[in-house]
């Protein structure tokens, strides 16, 4: 029993420890959800004015510009998945690779071959095991983004828009990211960037960064006039839409990996907790069966020397 005992003890100390890291892991994914959180709504204003912008050039010129006119027939697709560079946030990548992976089989249902861009070590893990072919990825940044970071993920996916598709282009470019919504709740969705729609853009887009396309559909756009071109204005304006809508949902990840990195080690904390305390029960009752087992030895001991001393006596 004594040799169990020290199992039990041994086991305690170990989750013990665990739960130390797992708790500090929690508090700090805590405070950076405030952080991302506070990003997030600073980088609205600018996605909203700016897709209000793109929005009114497109709709108020004629110029049939590339990243504004469909193709007639379209051939491929590009699909931006983000996931994360770290592991413990629960199914905080899964999810997203499972929403890719359905997004990518409707494009190919489509009769559209899908080119992957993929952010994130978790996605680059992912594709990269299963031998799938990536066209680029970046990793390092997830859980603190910069403008500069979407930037720079956003420049090839723009010259893979505007190249022709013979030469390897794509027609369509799609974004695969986990929106944050609550603490609570984090849900990955698709959304189609190029080329810009603005009727499906109005009707389904209805997070901060889109609500201006559906402000400006029921409000009457302002006429412009272009210098040097309207196609000149657009040259210089859907770049940097796609930037900033690319950077706002690096920041929707970033946030949404914090909330689901801190549920999961609030989870681990609350098991380890549970374990503890039936692992000390467990111990408990292996020291009072040695405790019982001691008593027992002392009694029959002394019955057996009371019996002994007895018989000698007769």
């Amino acid at each position: 029993m004594g040799a169990q005992l020290r199992v039990y003890k041994r086991r305690i100390k170990s989750v013990t420890a665990t739960k130390k890291i797992t708790k500090a892991m929690e508090m700090i994914a805590a405070s950076r959800i405030v952080k991302a959180q506070r990003q997030v709504a600073a980088s609205t204003p600018y996605a909203s004015e700016l897709t209000r912008a793109v929005t009114a050039v497109a709709t108020g010129s004629t110029t049939k510009h590339p990243l504004t006119t469909e193709a007639e027939s379209p051939v491929r697709a590009a699909v931006l998945l983000v996931t994360s560079d770290r592991g413990l946030a629960g199914g905080y990548s899964s999810n997203a690779i499972k929403a890719a992976d359905k997004l990518t089989a409707q494009l190919r249902a489509e009769g559209k071959e899908v080119v992957h861009y993929i952010v994130g070590r978790k996605g680059v893990a992912y594709y990269g095991f299963r031998e799938r072919p990536v066209a680029d990825s970046w990793t390092g940044f997830t859980d603190s983004p910069v403008y500069a970071d979407a930037k720079k993920v956003a420049g090839p996916l723009i010259e893979a828009v505007l190249r022709d598709t013979a030469e390897g282009g794509v027609d369509e470019l799609h974004i695969v990211f986990t929106e944050f919504v609550s603490m609570m709740t984090q849900t990955p969705v698709e959304k189609r960037l190029l080329p810009l729609s603005l009727e499906a853009t109005a009707e389904a887009d209805t997070s901060a960064a889109d609500a201006a396309v559906s402000a400006v559909k029921d409000k009457i756009l302002p006429l412009f006039d272009f210098e040097p071109s309207a196609e000149g204005v657009l040259d210089a304006l859907l770049p940097r839409y796609v930037e900033s809508r690319i950077y706002n949902a690096l920041l929707q990840a970033a946030a949404s990996e914090h909330a689901a990195r801190r549920r999961a080690m609030k989870s681990a904390t609350d098991n380890a907790e549970e374990l503890i305390k039936s692992l000390t029960r467990l111990a408990n009752a292996a020291r009072q069966a040695d405790i019982t087992q001691e008593i027992s030895e002392i009694v029959g001991g002394a019955s057996a020397l009371a019996d002994a001393t007895a018989g000698s006596d007769r």
